[in-house]
C-alpha cells in the first residue's frame, strides 16, 4: 500500500509541472493569433460563400431558360387579327423582365431541348386553344381550355419546380386575360351567373413532366451527389496519399493514438515525390471510382444508364481532381490543402449550379462556374444519368474541361516542384537511418 501511495504521488509531482507550463503556454497571445484568425476567418468566408448562393433565388434570377410552344392553328376570333396563341406567345416574350429567357420552339424543338438539358421547362399552347376558346361562348362548347406546362426534373428540383412556377404563373395570367375578353364581349351578357364565373376564368393549366427520369433518381438530385462523391474521393484520396508517401519517405510523422514513428528520410526530389503521388493517384482511383459505382448502383440502387461510360467518366473525373490536389499541395506546401479544399470544395459546390441554377446565383457564382471544377463535373454526370449522355447535354463541355484540369494540374505542378529543385529548396535535410 505505501508503494502505491509512493507511485500515486509521484505522477501528482510530475503532472503539476506539465498543467502548469500548459496554462503558462495558454498566456501567451502569439499561441492564439494565428489559429484565432485563420478560424474566424475560414468561418466568416464559408457563411458568405454556401449562404449567398441561396439566400434569395428570385433576386438573383436572370434569364431563366424557359421555352413556349404556339402550335394553335384556330382561326382568330371575331374583330381580332391573330388567334389567340400567338397573342399569348407575343404577350409573355415581350412583357417579360430580364429574370426569364423565353425562347419561342415548335414542339418538336422544345422536345429536344428538354432532352438535352437547354431548357428548365415549357409552356404549350394547343392546336385548337382558339377555337375551344369561342366555342365557350356557344353552345358547343365540350371542354375548358388547356395550356400546359412541361417540366424538366432532370434539371434539379429546385430549378425544374422554379420553371414551373413560372410558367403557371404566366399561364394562369393568361387566362384572366382571355377570361375579361369573354366577359366583355355582347354573347357573355345572356350567361348566367356559373358560365360567368366560368368565362372570367376559361383555362385549365396542366403540368406534364416533359423529359421524364428513374423513380430512383433523388428528384434530379443524384447527379449532384455523384458529382461530389467524385470530388470529394479525388480530394481526400490525394490528400491520404501525399500523407502515405510522405510518412514512408521519412518527410512526415507517423502518429496513431500514442505510437509515434518516423522514418529515415529518402534522398528525393520534388519533382520525383510529386511524379510517385501522381502515379499512385492514378493506381488507386480506379479502386476509389469502382466502389463508388458499387455502392451507389448496384447496393442502393441508383438510376444509371451507360454503365461502362459512366464508369469511365467518374475515373477520369476523380483522377483529374486527385492530380489538381497533388499539384496544389505541392507547390503550397503545409496550406496546400487549405488552398485545394477551396479550389475543389468550398468554391465548387455554390457555383455548381447542380442543386440552384447558374441563373438563380449572383453574378459572382456565374462567374466562378465558367472554371470551377465541380460545375464542370456535375454538367457531365448529369448527362450520364438523365439525358442518354447526349454531347449536346453538356458531356462535351465536361469531358473538354477533364482534358484541360489534368494539363493544368501536370503544367502547374511540375513546374512548380522543377522551380523549387533548382533553387536547392529541399524539403528536409536528410537524416541517416
Amino acid at each position: 500500500m505505501a508503494d502505491d501511495s509512493e507511485h500515486r504521488e509521484d505522477r501528482t509531482q510530475t503532472s503539476a509541472p506539465a498543467l502548469a507550463r500548459a496554462v503558462k503556454l495558454l498566456r501567451r497571445p502569439k499561441l492564439w493569433l494565428m489559429p484565432t484568425v485563420l478560424t474566424g476567418l475560414l468561418a466568416l468566408l464559408l457563411s458568405l460563400l454556401y449562404m449567398g448562393g441561396i439566400v434569395n433565388p428570385n433576386r438573383a434570377l436572370h434569364d431563366l431558360p424557359i421555352g413556349i410552344v404556339n402550335a394553335d392553328r384556330g382561326e382568330p376570333l371575331p374583330g381580332q387579327q391573330e388567334n389567340l396563341g400567338t397573342q399569348i406567345t407575343r404577350s409573355v416574350t415581350s412583357g417579360a423582365s430580364d429574370t426569364v429567357d423565353w425562347r419561342r420552339l415548335t414542339a418538336a424543338q422544345a422536345r429536344d431541348q428538354l432532352a438535352s438539358a437547354k431548357i428548365y421547362g415549357a409552356l404549350v399552347i394547343p392546336a385548337d386553344f382558339t377555337g375551344s376558346v369561342a366555342a365557350l361562348t356557344t353552345t358547343n362548347a365540350k371542354a375548358r381550355p388547356a395550356i400546359t406546362v412541361l417540366t424538366n426534373p432532370g434539371m434539379g428540383s429546385f430549378g425544374s419546380s422554379l420553371a414551373s412556377k413560372i410558367t403557371q404563373q404566366a399561364a394562369q395570367q393568361t387566362s384572366l386575360t382571355i377570361g375579361r375578353q369573354l366577359t366583355a364581349a355582347p354573347a357573355a351578357a345572356k350567361a348566367g351567373s356559373t358560365e360567368r364565373l366560368l368565362l372570367a376564368d376559361p383555362v385549365t393549366v396542366t403540368t406534364e413532366v416533359g423529359h421524364p427520369i428513374g423513380a430512383n433518381s433523388g428528384l434530379g438530385l443524384t447527379a449532384f451527389y455523384y458529382t461530389l462523391l467524385l470530388v470529394l474521393a479525388g480530394f481526400m484520396g490525394a490528400n491520404i496519399i501525399g500523407t502515405g508517401v510522405d510518412s514512408a519517405l521519412g518527410y512526415a510523422d507517423t502518429e496513431i493514438g500514442p505510437w509515434h514513428t518516423r522514418r529515415p528520410t529518402v534522398p528525393i526530389s520534388r519533382t520525383q515525390t510529386l511524379l510517385l503521388k501522381m502515379a499512385m493517384t492514378a493506381g488507386i482511383t480506379v479502386l476509389t471510382t469502382t466502389l463508388i459505382m458499387v455502392a451507389t448502383v448496384a447496393i442502393l440502387g441508383m438510376d444509371a444508364s451507360h454503365l461502362p461510360l459512366l464508369w469511365i467518366y467518374s475515373y477520369c473525373a476523380s483522377f483529374a481532381v486527385g492530380l489538381g490536389v497533388q499539384a496544389i499541395n505541392a507547390a503550397f506546401g503545409g496550406i496546400g490543402q487549405l488552398v485545394a479544399m477551396f479550389v475543389f470544395i468550398v468554391l465548387g459546390l455554390p457555383s455548381s449550379g447542380a442543386t440552384v441554377p447558374l441563373q438563380a446565383v449572383p453574378g459572382f457564382y456565374r462567374f466562378l462556374s465558367i472554371f470551377e471544377p465541380m460545375r464542370q463535373l456535375s454538367e457531365g454526370v448529369r448527362a450520364i444519368l438523365f439525358f442518354d449522355a447526349r454531347a449536346d447535354a453538356g458531356l462535351t463541355r465536361a469531358w473538354l474541361w477533364i482534358v484541360i484540369g489534368v494539363a493544368l494540374a501536370l503544367l502547374f505542378g511540375f513546374a512548380m516542384t522543377r522551380y523549387y529543385d533548382r533553387k536547392g529548396l529541399q524539403r528536409l535535410t536528410p537524416q541517416p537511418a
